[in-house]
């Protein structure tokens, strides 16, 4: 198994169709981002829940881009003072 962008790409663009979500263009690099900052600066198991949670976000109408900034936002306020679950 090859961790190859070329190979990364082609998983997205194989799993998208898979799950009837088109070829649009996908922001790996964003939210392989997102996914590290979550896993370092809150946890390590937090990255893959954080990505989903921004993916159900975008999917009610937040743009990535916006979703991606306040989880960033989000994840900076959890560095410096964590919060109790609600």
């Amino acid at each position: 198994m090859s961790d190859a962008p070329e190979d990364l790409d082609a998983w997205v663009v194989t799993l998208a169709d898979t799950l009837g979500l088109g070829a649009d263009e996908h922001p790996i690099g964003l939210l392989l981002d997102l996914t590290r900052d979550a896993a370092h600066g809150v946890t390590r198991p937090a990255g893959p829940l954080t990505t989903y949670l921004v993916g159900l976000a975008v999917a009610q109408g937040m743009t990535v881009e916006d979703a991606a900034a306040r989880t960033r936002a989000t994840i900076a306020e959890w560095k410096t003072e964590p919060s109790e679950p609600a």
